[in-house]
C-alpha cells in the first residue's frame, strides 16, 4: 500500500502545481486589467467649469488626502484576489465613475453645485451616495450669512418674525375685556407714582380720572400684576368713601385675593389705608379657612400679617380657635363665651383634651416640617400647646425635642424665628428653664451670630435674660453670648468700645448689658410682662438648676466688668451725653468687680473747668445725678428713705474735689449745687474741711443763690428767650420756695 500511495501523491502534486499556476495567471490578469483601467481613468481629463472652481475628483490635483483615501489607496495597491465576477464588478464601478466624471464636465445650470470635498470624494469612491448641498451665501465682507429657513414660506428673517409676534401680542391684549381702560389707567399710574413730580392740584384731577376708569371694574383689575398697581395707587390717594367703594366691590373675593401672587398686596394696602369698616369687611372672609390659608404659599403671609397687626382681640380669638379642630371652624360660639385661650376651653370641655391637643400638635408639626416657622399665629398656637402640658411628661419631652431638634439636626430657623415674637420668646425662655444643661447649650448654639440682634429686640432679649438666670455653666454664657455682645474675642479695641457705647446709649440694647448688675430695677426693666416672665423663670429654676443664683450672678459680673470698665475709661465723655449713658456709668462703677481707678479718673476729669462753659457736665441733670451717686457710693432707696451704700471704698469724692476745687463756689451756687452737698455729706471725704472753709468765705454768694431762681442752660432756646420753669405746688396748693435748694441746704449745714 505504501507503493500505491507514492504515485498518487505525485499526481496530486502535479495537479496542485497546475492549479497554482492557473491561480497566479488569473491574479496577474486581474492585476493587469485593473492597472489598465486606472490608466484609462487617469488619461481622461476633466475640463474646468465656468463657475466657482474646478469640479475635479483626481487625487493628484488635491493638496491633502484624508485618512480614508490613504486607506483605500493601500487597499488598491495590494494584490487583488478574488473571482472574475468580483473583478468585473470593480471594472464596472470604474467605468461608472468615469461616466460620472464625464457628465460633471458640463457647466452647472444652477448654483446648487459646488466643488466636492475630499471626504465627499472618498465616500464617492467607496460607492456611497453623493449628497448635494447648497452653497452658503456670503456678504460683501466675505462673512457667511444665515440661510433662509426652508420651513418659512414667506422668507422672513428673525427680526421680522419678532416684530410680527409683538404685533400679535398687542392684538391679543387689545382683544381682552377692558383693554383700553387698563391702558388708560396704567398711563395715569405712571404719572401718579412719581409723587414729587406731580403738583397736588394735578394729582387730584388724575385720581378723579383714575376712579372714573376703575369704578365698577375693580375685579377686572386686581388679578393682573400690572393693573393691580393702579388700584393700589388709587387707594393711596383716595378719600375714605372712595376706599370703601373699592372694598365693597371686592367683597366676597378676599380669600381668592389672598391666594393670588400679586393681588395679596392689595389686601395689605386696604388694611393699612383703610379703617375699621374695611377691616371688618375683609377678616370674616378668612373665617373657616385658616388651615387652608396658613398652608398656602401666598395666603399664609397675608393671613399672619392680618392676625399680628390688624385683627382685634375678638377676631384673633376666632382665628386661633380654628387651630384646635374642625368643629371650631364650623360651629361659632357666642361672643360672650368666645376665647382663644386653650386652657379656658379645656376647663369647660375636659373630655375634648385629647382630640384638641392631637389636632393642634399635627398642624404645628406640619408647618415646622415645611419650614414655615416665621408666623406669629404659629407661635401663638405653640405657646397655647406648651402651657397646657404637664412638665416632665413624655408629651412635653417630645414637644421640646420638636422645638430644639437633636444633635444632628438642630431647629435653628425655628428657634431664631421664635425669639423675635412675644409668644415665641416665651416658648424659648420656658424651654431654657425646663430643659437640662445639654439642651440649654444646644439652644444657645442656635443663636450664633445673632446675639446682638437679640439684645436689640424687646422680645428676643428675654432669651438672653433667661439664659443668665438658668445656665449653670457661666463659661458657656461667656463664650456664646459675651463674645458677640462685647466682642471680647476681637483684637480691635475701638470696635469693641464703639459697640458697647452704642448699646449703652440705647434703651433696649442696654438691658442685657446691665441686667446682671441691676436685675429687674424699675429704671432698667419697666415692662410688666418682662418682670412677670423673670419671676416665672426664677420659680422654675429652683427645680432645674443647681447653682446658687448669687454665685451665678457674681460669675457673670466678673466676666463683664473688665471690658465695661475699660469702655468707661476710654469713652466717658461720650457716655455722659445721654441720660442712659450716665445711668450706665454709675451702675457699672458701683456694681462691677475689679480695678475701677481708670474709670473713676475718666469720669472725674469731666467735671474740670468752668461750670459756666457751654456743654459742661454741671449743666446736665443726668450728669449731676451720676456724680452725686458716685460720691455717695450708692443710690437713694424710696422704700428705706435713705441712701443704700453699695461700695463704701469707692473714694470718688476726693478724686472729684481735685477737679472742682478751683470752682467750688460756682458749683455750689449753680445748677449742680447738690454735687457739693454730696461732698459735704460724704463719709471719708478727706478734703471736707477745706471745702467748708471755701464755702464759708463765699457766704454772700450762697445767700443770693438760695433766693434766686435757677434756669438751666438746656432751657435756653436758640433765639435767646428763656422758657418758663414749671414750679411744682405743694399739696395745700401753695407754691414751693423759689431759689437754689442746694445752696439753701449748704447754708444750713454750714450754720450760716
Amino acid at each position: 500500500m505504501a507503493g500505491l500511495k507514492r504515485p498518487q501523491s505525485e499526481d496530486t502534486d502535479k495537479t496542485q502545481s497546475k492549479k497554482l499556476k492557473t491561480d497566479s495567471t488569473t491574479k496577474s490578469d486581474k492585476k493587469h486589467a485593473l492597472k489598465m483601467a486606472r490608466k484609462d481613468s487617469k488619461s481622461t481629463k476633466t475640463p474646468k467649469l465656468e463657475g466657482k472652481g474646478d469640479l475635479t475628483i483626481q487625487s493628484k490635483e488635491r493638496k491633502g488626502k484624508s485618512g480614508k483615501e490613504k486607506k483605500e489607496k493601500k487597499i488598491k495597491k495590494a494584490p487583488v484576489e478574488g473571482s472574475e465576477d468580483e473583478l468585473d464588478e470593480m471594472e464596472v464601478d470604474e467605468v461608472n465613475e468615469d461616466e460620472f466624471q464625464g457628465l460633471s464636465t458640463e457647466p452647472a445650470e444652477t448654483p446648487a453645485f459646488r466643488p466636492l470635498s475630499d471626504d465627499e470624494h472618498s465616500e464617492e469612491e467607496g460607492g456611497d451616495e453623493v449628497v448635494e448641498e447648497k452653497p452658503a451665501k456670503k456678504s460683501k465682507k466675505g462673512e457667511e450669512k444665515a440661510e433662509v429657513n426652508p420651513n418659512n414660506p414667506n422668507g422672513t428673517n428673525s427680526r421680522e418674525a419678532h416684530a410680527k409676534q409683538k404685533e400679535e401680542k398687542k392684538a391679543r391684549k387689545a382683544a381682552k375685556p377692558n383693554a383700553d381702560e387698563v391702558q388708560r389707567a396704567k398711563k395715569l399710574w405712571e404719572r401718579l407714582r412719581r409723587k414729587s413730580h406731580v403738583p397736588k392740584e394735578e394729582r387730584t384731577k388724575l385720581v378723579a380720572e383714575l376712579f372714573e376708569i376703575i369704578s365698577g371694574r375693580v375685579k377686572d383689575f386686581v388679578f393682573k400684576h400690572d393693573s393691580v398697581r393702579t388700584i393700589q395707587t388709587a387707594l393711596k390717594y383716595a378719600s375714605m368713601p372712595q376706599r370703601h367703594m373699592i372694598a365693597d366691590e371686592l367683597k366676597g373675593n378676599y380669600k381668592s385675593l389672598a391666594e393670588s401672587r400679586y393681588a395679596k398686596f392689595l389686601i395689605g394696602k386696604l388694611l393699612v389705608e383703610g379703617d375699621v369698616y374695611i377691616r371688618d369687611l375683609i377678616l370674616p372672609e378668612f373665617y373657616g379657612n385658616v388651615r387652608r390659608l396658613i398652608n398656602h404659599a401666598e395666603a399664609s403671609w397675608i393671613l399672619d400679617d392680618v392676625y399680628r397687626q390688624v385683627a382685634s382681640k375678638e377676631q384673633k380669638a376666632i382665628l386661633i380657635r380654628e387651630w384646635y379642630g374642625p368643629e371650631f371652624a364650623i360651629f361659632k360660639s357666642d361672643k360672650s363665651e368666645l376665647t382663644g385661650t386653650l386652657s379656658e376651653i379645656l376647663a369647660k370641655n375636659p373630655e375634648k383634651r385629647k382630640p384638641i391637643m392631637s389636632y393642634l400638635q399635627g398642624l404645628i408639626n406640619q408647618l415646622i416640617q415645611k419650614k414655615l416657622t416665621g408666623f406669629t399665629m404659629l407661635h401663638d398656637a405653640m405657646l397655647q400647646y406648651f402651657l397646657n402640658m404637664t412638665p416632665g411628661t413624655e408629651e412635653m419631652k417630645d414637644f421640646l425635642r420638636l422645638i430644639i431638634g437633636d444633635a444632628k439636626e438642630e431647629e435653628v430657623d425655628l428657634l431664631k424665628n421664635l425669639a423675635f415674637t412675644k409668644p415665641g420668646s416665651k416658648i424659648v425662655c420656658l424651654a431654657l428653664a425646663y430643659t437640662g444643661a445639654k439642651d440649654r447649650k444646644q439652644i444657645l448654639r442656635s443663636y450664633k451670630d445673632t446675639i446682638v440682634m437679640l439684645a436689640a429686640d424687646a422680645n428676643a432679649q428675654h432669651v438672653l435674660l433667661t439664659a443668665y438666670d438658668v445656665v449653670d455653666d457661666t463659661r458657656e454664657i461667656t463664650q456664646r453670648v459675651f463674645s458677640e455682645l462685647l466682642l471680647t474675642k476681637s483684637e480691635d479695641a475701638e470696635a469693641r468700645h464703639e459697640q458697647i457705647l452704642g448699646m449703652a446709649n440705647e434703651m433696649t440694647s442696654r438691658v442685657p448689658l446691665l441686667y446682671p448688675f441691676a436685675g429687674t430695677a424699675k429704671w432698667l426693666v419697666n415692662k410688666p410682662e418682662t418682670v412677670e416672665l423673670v419671676k416665672e423663670v426664677h420659680d422654675i429654676r429652683t427645680t432645674t438648676s443647681k447653682k446658687d443664683p448669687e454665685v451665678r450672678r457674681a460669675e457673670l459680673i466678673t466676666a463683664l466688668s473688665p471690658t465695661l470698665l475699660a469702655t468707661i475709661a476710654e469713652r466717658a465723655a461720650e457716655l455722659v451725653l445721654t441720660p442712659y449713658g450716665c445711668q450706665f456709668i454709675s451702675e457699672i462703677i458701683l456694681s462691677s468687680l475689679g480695678d475701677k481707678s481708670a474709670a473713676l479718673d475718666a469720669v472725674a476729669i469731666l467735671a474740670s473747668g468752668d461750670p459756666s462753659e457751654e456743654g459742661h457736665i454741671s449743666s446736665s441733670a443726668a450728669g449731676s445725678r451720676m456724680l452725686k451717686t458716685l460720691i455717695a457710693g450708692g443710690q437713694f432707696s424710696p422704700k428705706e428713705q435713705k441712701i443704700v451704700i453699695r461700695d463704701a471704698t469707692l473714694g470718688f469724692a476726693d478724686r472729684l474735689y481735685k477737679q472742682v476745687s478751683d470752682h467750688a463756689v460756682a458749683w455750689a451756687t449753680g445748677e449742680s449745687s447738690f454735687v457739693i452737698v454730696g461732698l459735704i455729706e460724704a463719709e471719708g471725704f478727706k478734703a471736707k474741711k477745706a471745702l467748708e472753709k471755701t464755702l464759708k468765705a463765699s457766704k454772700k454768694e450762697l445767700k443770693i443763690a438760695s433766693v434766686t431762681e435757677i434756669v438751666r442752660a438746656s432751657k435756653v432756646v436758640e433765639d435767646g428767650a428763656v422758657e418758663k420753669k414749671v414750679v411744682k405746688k405743694r399739696k395745700g396748693g401753695e407754691e414751693g420756695p423759689k431759689g437754689n435748694v442746694g445752696a439753701r441746704i449748704l447754708l444750713e449745714k454750714l450754720g450760716l
